[in-house]
């Protein structure tokens, strides 16, 4: 779970959300530490490829902000290749969230 401002997020809500879009092929969310919530979410989004290009941060951001509440708002969304699974299917969130520090802290 992601603990926002004393709020727990469950990723598997997010992601859920992320794939219903007609435009995202698959999504994992994790947490980002941050100083002022404790942690956010970022989500790391496979585009379907006729997508790859004109899918945006902002839209897929709004997109989510209009179902959740908003202590439940992915504060960043990046475009990847390709998500670190297990060989049956799990998503691998430790490597994600070394990703995500390194990268966006």
């Amino acid at each position: 779970l992601i603990k926002v401002k004393g709020f727990q997020v469950a990723p598997a809500e997010l992601e859920g959300l992320l794939r219903e879009h007609p435009e995202v092929s698959d999504a994992a969310v994790t947490a980002l530490p941050c100083s002022r919530s404790g942690e956010v979410p970022i989500a790391f989004v496979i585009p379907k490829p006729a997508a790859a290009e004109s899918l945006k941060e902002v839209a897929l951001q709004q997109y989510v902000a209009e179902k959740v509440a908003p202590y439940k708002q992915i504060s960043k969304i990046v475009f990847v290749e390709s998500i670190p699974k297990s060989a049956t299917g799990k998503i691998l969130r430790r490597q994600l969230k070394e990703i995500a520090q390194k990268e966006y802290c």
